[in-house]
């Protein structure tokens, strides 16, 4: 068998050991006779033979063989109909046809190759020239088989490469605590929505959130308690997102962000609100805080962006609106424009 490089396939992947396997169709028992002697002393070929012209093509699709012996006439049909089939057959398309005639005719050797065989040999040939004919298609077949299958194993390996670059794409804008988009999803997301509602002059709305008082929380319940009230908090938001462009992004500590595009200043406040409204219904205790439970502040901006304005400009008023509602008393809702600047 020939030697076929392995250096460029993935890793821990073997190719299939392809055997040299004969399929002889003959309806003379006596030839297949002669010539399964011929190979019963090679231990590297397998041999099989089919006297029924009907059977050929379904024996050959099942076998795989490495190489066909043709003979040409056959009762109810002729070789030349039969290597036409194998060469219309998808599986058989490239399968080696060595053609097995009585006769030494060159117009009978043109017509075969023309159909599609591969070689002639007269019968019964040498038993040196038939192994040897046998082998060098067999091997060139075999080679093409792996070649193949090599091919097959590197669009397999490169689409498993791409799906796992989109899977640590996702993985690298996610939050690891939370699960919602991080601060570098957060920032190219914003970026992304002020391009598009500058060129479709449509609002962006932008909500930053604030757990009050979360560092007495923290060091009231300890790290591991404050890290799933972070999770709820995501959960919460998340679930008030209306549209498959909104983005909920942790941005830092205990402050979270809501990018909605296409969202005017009601429809941030309606989601704003509903987003308080929720946290506060979980009624998960805080023994600092004013009411007792976990509550959230949130500072509302929206803007139609345009040349005159900027990201950092809507960062900044809805940054502004979230300390003023802490300083007037935390666990409430306003817009930047209700803000002094």
């Amino acid at each position: 068998m020939p030697e076929f490089s392995t250096r460029f396939l993935p890793p821990d992947t073997a190719l299939t050991e392809f055997k040299v396997s004969v399929l002889l169709v003959d309806d003379q028992l006596i030839i297949a006779e002669a010539i399964r002697r011929m190979m019963s002393d090679q231990q590297d070929i397998e041999f099989h033979y089919v006297t029924d012209a009907e059977l050929a093509v379904e024996t050959a699709v099942r076998m795989q063989p490495t190489v066909i012996l043709q003979d040409l006439v056959l009762p109810g049909t002729d070789g030349f109909a039969l290597i036409k089939q194998y060469r219309e057959h998808e599986v058989l398309a490239h399968v080696p046809v060595i053609v097995l005639s009585a006769r030494d005719d060159p117009k009978l050797k043109a017509y075969s190759f023309a159909v599609g065989a591969n070689d002639y040999v007269v019968k019964l040939p040498d038993k040196l020239e038939l192994l040897a004919r046998i082998r060098y298609h067999s091997n060139a077949h075999i080679s093409r088989l792996q070649r193949d299958q090599a091919f097959r194993f590197l669009r397999e390996s490169q689409k498993n490469l791409a799906e796992a670059n989109i899977e640590l794409q996702k993985l690298a804008a996610l939050d690891g605590l939370t699960g919602i988009a991080n601060r570098r999803r957060f920032d190219e997301t914003l970026q992304i929505e002020w391009q598009r509602g500058q060129r479709d002059k449509a609002p962006l709305s932008l909500l930053f959130c604030d757990i009050d008082l979360f560092k007495s929380y923290n060091d009231q319940f300890g790290h591991l308690a404050g890290d799933l009230c972070l999770k709820k908090v995501a959960a919460v938001l998340t679930e008030h997102l209306k549209c498959p462009a909104d983005l909920a992004a942790r941005y830092g500590g205990e402050e979270f962000a809501l990018v909605l595009p296409e969202t005017d200043v009601e429809g941030a406040m309606l989601i704003a609100e509903a987003c308080r409204r929720h946290l506060e219904s979980l009624q998960i205790e805080h023994p600092v805080a004013a009411l007792g439970i976990v509550t959230v502040s949130i500072g509302v901006a929206t803007v139609v962006p345009s040349p005159q304005s900027t990201v950092e400009q809507l960062i900044n008023r809805a940054d502004q609106a979230l300390y003023a509602v802490k300083r007037s008393g935390r666990n409430s809702v306003l817009k930047a424009e209700d803000t002094t600047t």
